[in-house]
């Protein structure tokens, strides 16, 4: 499995108009720093909503796959066809294991919200690395959507699994908790 990043629709200056509309002000001038950003994200505010990220994987496993498309609002999915019309395969005959296109483009705030679940101990290993791979491939270009994206007890502060894994009592969790929210109080 590998992760193409398709790019960002939107920019981080339509956000910050979208945000000065919403408090009754002129659209600005300067690029939005950081800081700003990082703030936005985090507090969901809808603006975020504006920018998108496209991203497609090769040779992901369909079943994996089928996680993903669970996810519906402020994303997109189109998955290859696994249609024998389409293939030249009976589709009875292909394991879960089979390997899938699956290209998306989801919001900011989707990429959010996709993170708190796919990032969870709770989810299959091979969802977890197939997220995380999204997340390594923008991480680049877009730093702070990258670290904001985080599991669901990160992001809640404490684990309300019915099976926790145990992680938020760790000292890692406990760090990693302190420096996502160092994020919030800038």
């Amino acid at each position: 499995m590998r992760v193409e990043y398709l790019g960002t629709k939107g920019t981080w200056r339509e956000v910050a108009d979208a945000a000065r509309t919403t408090i009754n002000k002129e659209p600005g001038s300067k690029e939005p720093s950081s800081q700003w950003k990082r703030r936005m994200l985090l507090c969901e505010h809808s603006p975020i909503r504006q920018l998108f990220i496209r991203f497609k994987w090769h040779d992901l496993k369909y079943w994996v796959s089928v996680h993903f498309v669970r996810h519906k609002i402020g994303v997109e999915h189109w998955v290859r066809s696994q249609r024998e019309d389409r293939t030249g395969v009976k589709r009875d005959e292909l394991p879960q294991a089979s390997p899938v296109e699956h290209e998306v483009l989801a919001d900011a705030q989707a990429m959010i919200n996709i993170s708190r679940k796919r990032l969870c101990n709770q989810a299959s290993k091979e969802t977890r690395e197939a997220w995380q791979a999204v997340l390594e491939a923008i991480k680049e270009d877009q730093p702070e959507l990258y670290n904001a994206c985080v599991p669901d007890c990160i992001y809640r502060g404490w684990c309300y699994e019915f099976n926790s894994c145990g992680y938020h009592k760790t000292k890692e969790f406990e760090e990693r908790l302190k420096k996502y929210r160092e994020g919030i109080n800038q």
